[in-house]
């Protein structure tokens, strides 16, 4: 066989490999056992496009977002815990995702370093609910959490990473680290401003209280940025004015960003 068959056998395999990881991540999805706004993504992310996956912990979001880019797009992943992340890169190894960048750093509004709060139960670390603090988090910490450790962590900007790596345009950004959200859209604040994104935020009031902020707050700082604001209802993004407490992720976006369906 020729060098470039090698090349695309490589390539079918690569792209069939990730193809099964996204379609069992939908199916997941479809049942409540993944997070069910993965099935509107496709309404706001094709074929080229730039991602960043801030907060991406095993990479249900990465995958998704790097299967429907497609090897002539680009998703820019993010976590600073070593195990998730280390999953990730097994991941994307394993599924040939050349075009999935995952990188163990945290994002926030500038460069810099910071600790990482990993809180403990039972012995076993909560990954889940790892969030950028400093020591005074720890007298705040839930009363079902033993304890937190305090890891230092690398923290990036969006725009510092968009400079970095020559990117021409970011197309789609998931944000979910626990309330540091407003922090992490500061940081991509020319991005933004440029490129309006759409934008997926977890967003929820006792996370963000962590911070001194609160949702009324960040969601009315969105709009003055002129997004709107939707929640997934399957089949459709369905516009909302308020967060509501059975809603974890939110949607900010502007007329440009949809691709082909229609909204409620």
């Amino acid at each position: 066989m020729s060098e470039n068959g090698n090349v695309r056998g490589n390539e079918r395999k690569a792209s069939t490999g990730l193809s099964m990881i996204a379609a069992t991540l939908r199916r997941a999805a479809a049942f409540s056992l993944a997070e069910p706004e993965l099935l509107g993504l496709d309404q706001l992310v094709g074929p080229g496009d730039t991602c960043f996956d801030i907060g991406a912990a095993y990479g249900m979001y990465s995958f998704a977002l790097a299967d429907l880019v497609g090897g002539n797009g680009s998703v820019h992943s993010f976590e600073p815990q070593r195990k998730p992340h280390g999953v990730l890169g097994a991941g994307r190894r394993l599924g040939g995702v050349g075009h999935l960048r995952p990188e163990r750093a945290g994002m926030g509004r500038e460069p810099g370093t910071s600790h990482l709060r990993l809180p403990v139960r039972f012995g076993l670390p909560i990954h889940g609910h790892a969030h950028v603090g400093d020591s005074a988090d720890e007298r705040r910490r839930p009363t079902w959490w033993s304890h937190t450790r305090s890891l230092p962590t690398a923290i990036h900007s969006v725009d510092e990473i968009r400079e970095q790596r020559s990117i021409e345009r970011v197309h789609f950004m998931k944000v979910d680290v626990e309330g540091f959200e407003p922090n992490v859209v500061e940081g991509a604040r020319d991005t933004i401003a440029e490129h309006r994104p759409a934008l997926l935020l977890e967003i929820e009031d006792r996370h963000l209280s962590r911070y001194d902020t609160t949702a009324a707050e960040f969601t009315r700082s969105l709009r003055e940025h002129g997004y709107t604001m939707y929640t997934w209802r399957r089949p459709r993004w369905v516009r909302t004015e308020r967060v509501l407490p059975e809603t974890r992720n939110y949607l900010f976006a502007t007329d440009q960003n949809w691709r082909h369906h229609r909204t409620a």
